[in-house]
């Protein structure tokens, strides 16, 4: 079907006749060029052909060819048609003829007959080629036939025709625009550098575009450094294109330093620049550039968009630019545009985190702001700062004005609650119901932490059992509460049961409280219950550490289960969990009454290695299990790491330590230790001087020495992690 194109200008300007001089040109047309064999779709002398040199026999004009030649919808019948003309006497081509044959034969796609036509066409010099040439170009782009326009282009400026810089610029325009490969954007700079153009700032915009497109964001900077010594300035264009390009390369520091270079040359902007950048700034949280780009846009009398305003002011709240989001939303609202309630809220929450509540409601007030949302945080303010008649105040109006939803109750509640005024909490409750506003779960989550905070266990747990026939569930807050203040009463079976509930509703509890309900359930021995409440907060999403892990393995080894111990103490390796002090104390102990000796030393040293350090009691215990085995000069370079914290190694610390490296042979460790013990004014008791006179030495080695070559115990760690998981 043929393109239906609008009547070319220069067209009418042609004569119908034509100059006896072109005859031999059109002969030479039709002897080179050739009809590609795949293009020949129909014979060469089909009816629809016959019918056409019928027509033209007599009436050959050129008008009357283009006529025809529009009208042929089979490409190669069209190309024979024009050969013919251009055998014919007193025939020749004209602008109009090549036009239109370049023209089917560039949109079909035929790139080399096209480019053929288009060397004939030049070199036949006919009156209104340029201007045809110019056509074309202009067609082939606006159709998206961009390899053909630049065929085209090619040869125009091959014929010495004059192609001017817009013309090049709207090739460029469009090859950066379908994102063409980089070498013809290339090309046709090239072309345009032959002809002799200087480029203008769109030229350069568009190859910083195709730089960019093509991540040479490194050449498209050097390219934006030299455009002064090319004879041109940077527009508003161009620095949209380099900004917006370093803050996609997470460049932001080098974009805010071109956006400096920008305010200097003073350079005028346009819609599309500030509607790009400003965005992009305030998504870097560059609230100052922003702001400023801001007042540039409105002194330049644009209106921005429901989302520069949006943006712009998260931006200035996030940094506290009270005055500046005031402005930014006055000026929102006499726009026209509604801002959404969350502009609302953040502005409010500005006005509240300076403390300036008097200045916020009268914000409201004059602005005739009706958003229950941004009262709410109003009243939130007020508590925060210890406004309590101004927040009770703005409640009864909010309420007679229908202003207050639940949550405006729940806000003033939920801070009498946190203070431990139930009386009051309770006054309010009623007046809430009068108001025909109905409690919901949040009225009770508050209420469980007032009555926690009252100490009224009972009663809170009361409150929950209200919620859980309910199907309801606490608020973290309220959640952590309540189990905390009944593990501190012993109530821990209803604190257990407080978590399964929460816990199936996949609600998680916080660390601190779920490590209470941990100790207090094992300190009660029930320490299979212990991990069993572990599991499940694993699945709820629980965040346990290893203190946890330590209270149960203390539990478990009161409870003299070392295979289970074992077994908990594996799964911490297994989940990468560090061992704190607590269990590095507990797990030598437990290895001690084992007679796991190699693991006792291997424990020691790995406590003292990661800057763990007991106390001095502890650290006398510890030392006195692995002393009781004969091993204390197996950790003499972890003890050598604890001397200089004085406060640790005590008296009854250096006695165990002499006593032990003495009849375990170290005499010369046990002197030095001796030696050290003195100089802080401490002297040995009966024991260690009886020993180091020489008294009863033959007896205390006869019973404390033993045969380290016996035990078969492996000292490492990954045998005991390979010992738990076959327990389990």
């Amino acid at each position: 079907m043929a393109v239906k194109l609008r009547p070319l200008a220069f067209s009418k300007r042609i004569p119908m006749w034509v100059c006896s001089s072109a005859y031999l040109s059109s002969i030479s047309c039709a002897k080179t060029i050739e009809t590609h064999p795949e293009n020949n779709q129909n014979p060469p002398y089909s009816s629809e052909f016959e019918q056409n040199i019928q027509s033209l026999r007599n009436k050959l004009v050129p008008d009357n060819l283009v006529r025809v030649l529009d009208s042929t919808d089979d490409l190669s019948s069209a190309v024979t048609l024009f050969k013919w003309a251009s055998l014919q006497k007193r025939f020749s081509h004209t602008a109009e003829t090549y036009y239109k044959m370049i023209l089917k034969l560039g949109l079909a796609g035929n790139v080399k007959e096209m480019e053929g036509f288009c060397h004939h066409m030049v070199k036949d010099r006919c009156p209104g080629v340029g201007e045809a040439l110019l056509e074309l170009i202009d067609v082939f782009v606006r159709h998206g036939r961009l390899s053909e326009a630049i065929r085209v282009l090619v040869n125009m400026k091959a014929g010495g025709y004059r192609v001017s810089i817009e013309t090049f610029n709207v090739v460029l325009g469009a090859l950066v625009k379908e994102k063409r490969d980089f070498r013809d954007i290339v090309l046709v700079y090239k072309e345009m550098v032959k002809a002799g153009m200087l480029p203008t700032v769109e030229t350069l915009n568009y190859m910083l575009e195709g730089l960019l497109e093509t991540d040479r964001i490194e050449s498209a900077l050097d390219q934006y450094r030299r455009m002064k010594k090319k004879g041109c300035s940077p527009n508003s264009r161009t620095f949209e294109i380099i900004i917006q390009a370093l803050f996609a390369k997470d460049r932001a520091d080098e974009a805010v330093v071109v956006l400096s270079e920008m305010f200097e040359l003073d350079c005028e902007l346009d819609l599309s620049f500030y509607t790009c950048i400003i965005p992009l700034l305030c998504g870097e949280n560059k609230p100052a550039e922003g702001i400023r780009l801001f007042k540039m846009m409105r002194a330049s009398n644009f209106m921005p968009n429901s989302l520069i305003y949006g943006v712009l002011l998260q931006c200035l709240c996030k940094n506290l630019y009270l005055d500046d989001s005031i402005k930014v939303l006055e000026d929102m609202i006499e726009t026209g545009l509604t801002p959404p309630t969350n502009l609302f809220v953040d502005v409010m929450n500005v006005f509240c985190t300076f403390g300036k509540i008097d200045d916020a409601l009268k914000f409201l007030e004059d602005k005739h702001i009706l958003e229950t949302s941004a009262y709410n945080v109003l009243l939130e303010g007020c508590c925060n700062t210890g406004k309590l008649l101004t927040a009770k105040d703005l409640l009864v109006e909010m309420s007679k004005r229908n202003l207050a939803d639940c949550s405006s109750w729940n806000i003033l509640i939920r801070w009498l609650c946190e203070n431990a005024r139930i009386r009051e909490v309770f006054e309010l409750v009623g007046i809430m119901v009068v108001s025909s506003s109905i409690p919901d779960c949040a009225t009770y989550s508050a209420l469980v932490v007032g009555n926690c905070k009252m100490s009224n266990h009972r009663k809170a747990l009361d409150i929950f059992h209200h919620i859980r026939t309910k199907y309801w569930v606490l608020d973290p807050r309220s959640y952590s509460e309540l189990v905390k203040g009944l593990c501190l009463v012993e109530m821990t079976c209803e604190a257990a049961d407080v978590f399964y509930y929460m816990s199936s509703n996949g609600c998680s509890l916080q660390s601190s409280s779920f490590n209470m309900l941990i100790k207090g359930i094992c300190e009660t021995g029930e320490v299979v219950e212990a991990i069993r409440l572990q599991k499940l907060a694993y699945y709820s999403g629980t965040f346990y550490t290893s203190s946890t892990y330590s209270t149960v393995l203390l539990g478990l080894s009161r409870l003299d289960k070392t295979k289970e111990l074992l077994v908990i103490l594996s799964k911490m390796l297994v989940e990468g969990r560090n061992l704190d002090l607590d269990a590095y104390c507990i797990l030598i102990q437990c290895m001690s009454v084992q007679n796991r000796v190699k693991e006792c030393v291997l424990l020691f040293s790995m406590m003292v290695s990661k800057g763990l350090v007991p106390d001095s009691e502890r650290l006398v215990s510890l030392l006195s299990c692995i002393a009781k085995h004969s091993q204390l000069h197996r950790i003499l370079g972890s003890i050598q790491k604890l001397i200089p914290n004085s406060e640790v190694l005590n008296s009854t610390t250096y006695n165990i330590l002499i006593h032990g490296l003495w009849i375990e042979g170290y005499k010369r460790d046990a002197s030095r230790f001796l030696d050290i013990m003195l100089e802080k004014g401490w002297v040995p008791d009966a024991k260690t001087h009886a020993l180091l006179i020489g008294s009863a030495v033959s007896d205390e080695v006869d019973k404390r020495s033993m045969d380290y070559d016996t035990f078969s115990v492996q000292d490492t760690v990954s045998n005991i992690l390979a010992e738990g998981l076959d327990a389990s």
